[in-house]
């Protein structure tokens, strides 16, 4: 088969090489301290309002700031008698009071980026605000130590920057039995029969080919492993759910895989927020809940832990649009039955002492949230992924 035939007729050519975004990966790749703890990412998108989901419902500049936007203090559920959470979230104040959620607040990085792409990008990729990375600190931690594709995987149809390493890439599914049949589809097996051509190296077709080896080994293990086929826990009937739902079976089937990703997005509510988010928190702590009674069924979530981060929080005032503008410092959800810390892990930042753009500040790099999953829950040298020292918390 010519180069240019296979280019022109393959899924390959797509910016994720192969339908439904198979991505690469060398299986040979040393198999170092692998361990069997779960990290579950929810990548709340768009910046959620962090001060309208954990609320300073005692603190009259709250109310003087958002004069329509603020949240009544008969509908906050109270945490400790200064903050509570929005009464949305009552399926998480279940999960709280049973001691497994830590609140982490303020926490963001320095010289804050206030732009969807290039914030998420940071979080991402655990960079510097002037530093640009091509991959992420979940491919790094790939990069080091994974074995196979799968041994992280997104619940979407394209791969995120954060999954995506130098050396190894995460893969991208939203269905396991897609995922297999595609791998099955003739014009893909045609193309592996010339994988032994001479003519083939890294800097040609090689590379392609050893990702679709990769992908397809992948592909058939997931299929062949993922044995639940039901559920007794209900979950939300949208997407958000059916990620959650789609992670549970991966998990309760015992997969060897690590780091799950998934995502819930429509939180940029610069105009009309309160319904907005109100939905939006109710489907995230709705689908939280029974993602959590769904492994503790299965025994599974005490080797489980979920970190749920926002790309930015809001300002501080509301705008004209009764909505919220870009902000930078947000509160972060650490979620498992192993915390070292549960409950409010720090005060929430002044409301007066904003920086020059009114917005809070942040006072917990989230590198360190990063530094510290990866030491005390993945056990690897968390110096390695993240290319610094950073400061390690004590909520796990």
């Amino acid at each position: 088969m010519k180069r240019k035939d296979f280019i022109k007729n393959s899924a390959l050519a797509s910016s994720v090489f192969f339908v439904p975004s198979f991505v690469r990966a060398f299986e040979d790749v040393a198999l170092s301290n692998y361990g069997f703890k779960k990290l579950v990412i929810v990548q709340l998108s768009g910046g959620n309002d962090g001060l309208n989901t954990i609320i300073p419902y005692r603190n009259d500049i709250y109310y003087n700031k958002r004069l329509s936007l603020s949240i009544s203090k008969n509908k906050v559920l109270d945490i400790n008698g200064e903050l509570g959470f929005h009464e949305s979230l009552e399926p998480l104040r279940r999960l709280y009071d049973k001691g497994y959620v830590s609140i982490l607040n303020n926490v963001g990085y320095p010289n804050p980026n206030r732009s969807h792409f290039r914030s998420l990008d940071i979080w991402q990729t655990a960079s510097d605000s002037n530093q640009y990375y091509t991959n992420g600190w979940i491919g790094r931690y790939l990069d080091n130590y994974g074995s196979k594709a799968h041994n992280a995987i997104e619940l979407n149809e394209s791969l995120s920057l954060a999954m995506k390493g130098k050396t190894m890439n995460a893969i991208a599914t939203k269905n396991p039995s897609l995922f297999y049949k595609a791998s099955n589809d003739p014009f893909f097996n045609s193309v592996l029969d010339h994988y032994n051509d001479k003519h083939l190296s890294e800097h040609n077709l090689g590379y392609l080919y050893k990702t679709m080896i990769s992908a397809k080994t992948s592909a058939k293990y997931i299929y062949e492993k993922n044995k639940i086929s039901n559920s007794n826990s209900e979950y939300p009937n949208n997407d958000f759910g059916n990620q959650l739902k789609t992670t549970a079976r991966f998990i309760n089937s015992r997969l060897d895989t690590q780091v799950y990703y998934t995502s819930l997005g429509g939180f940029d509510t610069h105009a009309n927020q309160p319904f907005k988010q109100k939905r939006l928190l109710e489907n995230y702590a709705q689908g939280i809940e029974a993602f959590v009674d769904d492994l503790k069924r299965n025994n599974t979530f005490g080797d489980t832990l979920i970190l749920t981060f926002s790309e930015f929080g809001r300002r501080v005032q509301q705008n004209a649009g009764n909505g919220t503008d870009h902000g930078t410092a947000n509160n972060v959800f650490i979620i498992g039955n192993n915390l070292k810390t549960s409950g409010i892990y720090n005060e929430l930042a002044s409301l007066t002492d904003l920086d020059e753009n009114g917005d809070l500040k942040y006072s917990i790099d989230f590198r360190c949230i990063y530094a510290t999953i990866l030491k005390n829950w993945l056990e690897v040298d968390d110096r390695k992924v993240l290319n610094k020292k950073f400061e390690r918390l004590d909520f796990i």
